[in-house]
């Protein structure tokens, strides 16, 4: 359904809020305010951190923004969400209230993006995704958008690798039920399969276990049974490479595939050789980057970090460049004008390519196949939509 931007009938003291928000005197210099929510601590903690090096370093870059005839130096502020709902809703409350910031960037993990979207939405303060992709982070809600592929389409990519790269003709599912990432990837990835097999039997089963769990033995013990021809096992990077750890521990040695969340250190770092040969679906592969964005993203990073960026890091340096395009386009720090430029957002040029929102403020955005080789995260392939 097309969005339909909503004017809310507020106090006053709410209006003077927002009218201030995320601008500031700073050393004599006029500021704006980004704020940025990221699981820095917790379960998730890996997948922050390497998405906040991208604002980070896009910041260092480009550290200003013109508003009409005024240059704002740009101010980032940073709230650990812990890898926790509750405190990703509460975070993003402490960035409008307390920073009283423009606009927001984040988060990675789609449950904590679902939870804070809530508070920003009621607040009118607009929110830009970098690798959150369950559709129901932009359901409904005017005020958040993204600069990542969703869901449906990672699903659907992975179903077609399973039945068309690995000639799999049926399939088990490993989800981690308690988290909206893993549990929405794993239906799309199920519909699709199903309606390339034509067989409504064609997963044998669907085996769920929750975040933080370590034992896998007897969800794994019953996958050995079924004698499948793949596993898809969405979930996060610590969870998954326990999984597979445990998998190939237990003489299972079915290809086991997922989805952005696996490449992480932390994947491999985990996992170990066990993790070997596993595939997954991304947003971006430096090999093949080749615009100029994602030249200067590669050099800038690799000087700063001594290794190539991973996909959420490539997301989080595109956001920052598109919420500076916006507060340009839009010619002021009211966040209900950022908002307003950032739905208009049409052919922007970021590292992990060109970004045009549709009227959900999804980006619609081409899928990379990596698979982990040597403890590496290797391109394959890349899918368009």
């Amino acid at each position: 359904m097309k969005k339909v931007f909503k004017i809310f009938a507020v106090t006053v003291s709410v209006v003077s809020l927002l009218m201030a928000a995320g601008c500031s005197k700073k050393g004599g210099a006029d500021t704006i305010k980004i704020g940025v929510y990221e699981p820095l601590t917790g379960a998730n903690a890996g997948g922050g951190a390497i998405e906040l090096e991208g604002i980070r370093l896009a910041n260092k870059l480009y550290p200003e923004v013109k508003v009409g005839d005024k240059t704002y130096r740009v101010q980032l502020a940073v709230a650990d969400n812990k890898s926790d709902k509750v405190e990703a809703a509460n975070a993003v409350q402490r960035l409008i209230t307390n920073d009283k910031v423009a606009l927001i960037l984040g988060s990675w993990g789609s449950s904590l993006s679902i939870a804070g979207g809530e508070v920003a939405k009621d607040a009118g303060i607009p929110v830009i995704g970098l690798s959150c992709t369950n559709p129901l982070v932009t359901a409904g809600n005017d005020w958040y958008f993204r600069v990542c592929f969703i869901d449906p389409f990672q699903g659907t990519v992975m179903a077609n690798y399973a039945y068309s790269d690995l000639g799999a003709r049926n399939a088990v599912i490993v989800r981690e039920i308690s988290n909206d990432y893993s549990v929405g990837l794993a239906k799309y990835f199920t519909d699709r399969f199903i309606e390339l097999t034509g067989d409504p039997n064609a997963i044998l089963t669907t085996i769920d276990y929750n975040t933080g769990d370590q034992d896998f033995s007897a969800q794994l013990t019953q996958v050995k049974a079924l004698n499948a021809s793949v596993v898809f096992a969405p979930g996060n990077f610590t969870e998954s490479a326990l999984v597979i750890q445990q998998a190939r521990d237990l003489g299972l040695n079915v290809p086991f595939i997922g989805g952005d969340t696996w490449e992480t250190p932390e994947f491999v770092d985990v996992g170990s050789d066990r993790v070997e040969g596993a595939v997954f679906s991304t947003f971006y592969d430096s090999s093949v980057a080749s615009n100029p964005v994602a030249e200067t993203l590669l050099t800038e990073y690799k000087a700063a970090y001594s290794k190539e960026p991973a996909a959420v890091t490539a997301l989080g340096f595109d956001g920052y460049l598109l919420a500076l395009d916006a507060i340009k386009r839009a010619g002021s720090t009211d966040p209900a004008a950022i908002r307003d430029a950032i739905a208009a957002t049409s052919g922007f040029l970021g590292a992990t390519g060109e970004v045009t929102l549709d009227e959900n403020g999804d980006a619609t955005k081409s899928a990379f196949i990596k698979e982990v080789q040597s403890g590496k995260f290797v391109f394959k392939t890349i899918i368009a939509p």
